[in-house]
C-alpha cells in the first residue's frame, strides 16, 4: 500500500490517520505521498497496541478508516482518546483497535444482523526504520 514513517506512533494508544484520496484533504499534511501511495478504502488508521495474534506489544497496528457498517469512503472512524477505541460518528459502532484486531465492541457492528470488524492491514518494519502497510502478511 505505501511506505510510511511512524508519525506520532510512539507508545500505547498513540495514533495517526493517513488519507490520500482525491476530493479529501491529505492527512497528515506534509506526508511524502507518491503516485504509488494508497490508503485503503477510507484511509488508514495507524495505532500502537498489542498484536492480538502474536501477543507482541509496542506494535504498530493498521486498519481501514471507513466504517464497515456505513460502507462509505467519507464516513471514517475516529479514536476516542479515553478508551482508545475507534468510533463511527454516524452509527456509533465502537471497535477495539489496540488489542482486539478491530473487532466490534458496541453499536450496530456488534448487535446488528451481521457482525462487522474494521478491515485490518499488516505493518512490516523496513530497514530504514519506517513501515510498509499491506493487506497481506
Amino acid at each position: 500500500m505505501g511506505l510510511w514513517s511512524a508519525y506520532g506512533v510512539n507508545g500505547f494508544g498513540d495514533f495517526d490517520y493517513f488519507v490520500f484520496q482525491s476530493g479529501s484533504p491529505f492527512e497528515p499534511a506534509g506526508f511524502p505521498y507518491t503516485a504509488r501511495s494508497a490508503t485503503g478504502f477510507g484511509g488508514v488508521l495507524l495505532i500502537e497496541g498489542m498484536d492480538p495474534f502474536s501477543q507482541e506489544t509496542g506494535t504498530p497496528l493498521a486498519y481501514d478508516l471507513s466504517c464497515p457498517v456505513e460502507r462509505s469512503q467519507n464516513i471514517r472512524v475516529a479514536i476516542d482518546p479515553s478508551t482508545f477505541e475507534a468510533v463511527c460518528p454516524v452509527c456509533d459502532s465502537h471497535y477495539n483497535v489496540t488489542t482486539g484486531a478491530g473487532a466490534p465492541t458496541a453499536g450496530p457492528a456488534l448487535t446488528g444482523k451481521y457482525k462487522y470488524g474494521l478491515r485490518r492491514y499488516y505493518s512490516h518494519h523496513t530497514v530504514l526504520g519506517g513501515y510498509i502497510i499491506t493487506d497481506t502478511q
